[in-house]
Formats: C-alpha cells, structure tokens, sequence
C-alpha cells in the first residue's frame, strides 16, 4: 500500500530538509540514518562505561568502609581526597599513620574522628 503524503520534514542528524513520503521519518537518507545509528551506539557505550566505572568506585568504598585498618589507595577512597591530600593531613599530623616495616596503615577510628570533626 502506497501513501501520496509528501511532508517536507527537517534531518535529525545532518539538519536539512528533505520530503518524507511517511510521517515517521527522522532522516533524509540512508547514510544519516546509519550515522545516527552509530552515534547512538557509541553514546550507550559510553554510558555503560560510565556506570561501570561508577560501581567499581562504589564497590571500592564499601570494601574500604566494612575494613578496621586502610592502607593509602582504600583511605584515599575513602575520604574522597588525593594521595598528596592525604599525605599533607599526615605532615600537618591531622590524620595519624602507623608503620609497618615499608607498608603504612590508617586506622578507621582515626578517619572517622576526623571526618566529623
């Protein structure tokens, strides 16, 4: 079945105008519509990225957060601060560290203290 509507309709992906024989089309021709299609693609892809990154983050703190004693990556995360941050709160003796041979640990008790302080 044949349609005689001719709309003049504007491409969502290149933005010029074309006649559209449905009142569905979105572009002007086959090759934006494959741009648009990849475009898309890649913006999910992007996007999953994202949330990925975003749980392994999450994940991160949580696992520092159920720990007694953090090392320097688990207190950087979490505090939320940088490991120059956290190095400068132990020189100006903020936050206290304990040695072990090479190896430094922070005390959970000691980060929450100052957190809320």
């Amino acid at each position: 079945m044949s349609s005689n509507i001719r709309i003049t309709r504007v491409c969502q992906y290149c933005g010029d105008s074309f006649t559209a024989k449905t009142t569905v089309t979105k572009f002007c021709g086959d090759n934006c519509a494959k741009k648009a299609y990849k475009l898309r693609k890649k913006e999910e892809k992007v996007l999953h990225s994202h949330h990925e990154t975003a749980l392994a983050i999450n994940q991160s703190w949580h696992n520092a957060n159920q720990k007694g004693f953090l090392n320097v990556k688990e207190t950087c995360i979490l505090m939320g601060v940088s490991r120059t941050t956290l190095w400068r709160l132990v020189k100006n003796e903020s936050l206290g560290v304990k040695e072990i041979g090479r190896k430094r640990i922070f005390r959970k008790t000691d980060i929450d203290s100052f957190m809320n302080q």
